[in-house]
């Protein structure tokens, strides 16, 4: 009887000090190390997957055009992201509406800090995979359609001006966040996100005219 009461007292010594009980942030190797391969499985996605389908669905003469766009909606996407995107998304909330500049350049955020049990660097980096493949998403509805340099302009403006802050709504603790809207799976940030903008651009630029060009698809085993 002694000792189950002695079990019981060094039992509860024990759960205030174990670490998930503690309130306080933690860093978790195992959550850290399947964010890390999220991470790299999105990443991936773009030149491993959208880059080879799109490109099996434009024409011949606009296979490598489109493999270029694809990869370079990535890269923009890659550099707005460190410079002010995760910024504008996970800053400080300003009215619900956008996060502030807080973390320009990623300014504060050092190996040390946490983000939940993972580190921000790596919290960081899968975010960017995200934006990076919802602005690759839209190419789908453009291809063969839209001059190199527009498509540029067009990445920088549209993951600065729209998909910055509808992530910070949903995922940044926004007024979407505050009403309660769970998003697990980019299901509202990625995937309406893009399609409302490819709608969108696609009724901007109108109907495609094909004369005469029998060499439409480009290689149906590159789309599949």
């Amino acid at each position: 009887m002694k000792l189950r009461w002695w079990s019981v007292i060094g039992l509860g010594w024990l759960l205030p000090v174990s670490s998930a009980w503690s309130a306080e942030a933690a860093l978790n190797s195992g959550d850290t190390a399947w964010m890390i391969v999220s991470t790299a499985l999105v990443m991936m996605m773009t030149p491993a997957g959208l880059a080879l389908f799109y490109g099996g669905m434009s024409r011949y003469k606009n296979l490598l055009n489109t493999l270029a766009m694809t990869f370079v909606a990535y890269c923009l996407a890659s550099v707005i992201w460190v410079m002010w995107g995760y910024s504008l998304a996970f800053g400080p909330d300003k009215v619900g509406i956008i996060g502030g500049l807080d973390f320009f350049f990623l300014s504060g955020i050092t190996p040390a800090s946490l983000e939940g049990t993972i580190p921000t660097n790596v919290f960081v980096l899968f975010q960017m995979t995200f934006a990076c493949i919802t602005v690759a998403l839209v190419l789908g509805s453009i291809v063969d359609r839209m001059k190199f340099s527009a498509w540029i302009l067009f990445t920088v403006l549209w993951v600065t001006f729209v998909y910055c802050p509808i992530a910070h709504w949903v995922w940044g603790k926004g007024w979407m966040a505050s009403m309660g809207a769970l998003d697990f799976a980019g299901g509202t940030v990625v995937h309406v996100n893009a399609g409302v903008a490819g709608l969108v651009l696609a009724l901007v630029l109108g109907m495609v005219i094909f004369v005469n060009d029998v060499n439409f698809s480009a290689n149906l085993g590159i789309r599949l």
